[in-house]
């Protein structure tokens, strides 16, 4: 089924991980995808595995980078039906251990990218357009050394929630996934008692696919979730619910 045919979708920090699956996924279905992320190299190779797609590098906490993103999508005189939120970073430090530097660097990425690449979309959206913020079970917990990276999550998800009620009257529908421990390069890269401490959290007993969560963020985008606004899609094996 071709949900997103003809659909023109933007998806940041689709290099790879969360964001590359969704890409391919969207493509998938018939959509046109501009994908961004910081590598050229990376961000070449994912443009070769979604297929119909259009690679524009750079940072989403850049607003000139952000301007470049949605010039190209303007030049393409589609607009855009679907934006997912996705680019974030993955930087973790204790209570004792946060620097100044570690905590705005942090809240650069992934709140103040993240509202900006929300907000330099709007008059691209198409009437019905959806918006997909990726955010994380971890705004939700305690777990030590990941203050400053859930305090980003847990604004976010205050954010999508006011952009949702902003937003309702162009028919514009804001929701958000919250994966729990997931396959990606950024977990991979963790220690390796971390990521098996993490995995022996979830109750179905593994760690989860940048695939599923694909799945979570389409259904989000497309019309059977047309009654859905506003909320936040776990996809977490159980991890936050059980």
């Amino acid at each position: 089924m071709a949900r997103f045919e003809g659909k023109t979708v933007v998806v940041t920090g689709g290099s790879s991980g969360i964001g590359l699956a969704a890409a391919r996924r969207f493509a998938g279905e018939g959509a046109h995808v501009f994908i961004t992320g910081r590598r050229q190299v990376e961000l070449d190779a994912a443009v070769e595995l979604v297929g119909d797609a259009t690679g524009v590098r750079g940072d989403v906490a850049d607003p000139a980078d952000l301007d470049r993103l949605y010039d190209a999508v303007r030049a393409r005189g589609r607009g855009v039906d679907t934006l997912f939120a996705n680019a974030g970073v993955g930087a973790f430090a204790t209570l004792e251990e946060t620097t100044g530097e570690h905590f705005d660097q942090v809240f650069a990425v992934n709140v103040r990218g993240t509202l900006f690449s929300v907000q330099k979309a709007l008059p691209l959206l198409n009437d019905g357009a959806t918006v997909v913020v990726n955010l994380s079970v971890r705004a939700d917990d305690g777990v030590a050394g990941f203050g400053t990276y859930s305090a980003t999550k847990a604004a976010l998800r205050s954010y999508v929630r006011t952009w949702a009620n902003e937003l309702k009257d162009r028919g514009v529908r804001v929701n958000a996934v919250s994966p729990g421990t997931i396959d990606t390069p950024a977990v991979a890269g963790m220690d390796e008692a971390v990521r098996a401490g993490f995995a022996a959290r979830v109750p179905i007993g593994r760690t989860g696919t940048a695939e599923e969560v694909a799945d979570a963020v389409a259904f989000l985008a497309s019309q059977q979730s047309s009654f859905i606004v506003g909320a936040n899609l776990y996809v977490d094996g159980g991890e936050n619910q059980l």
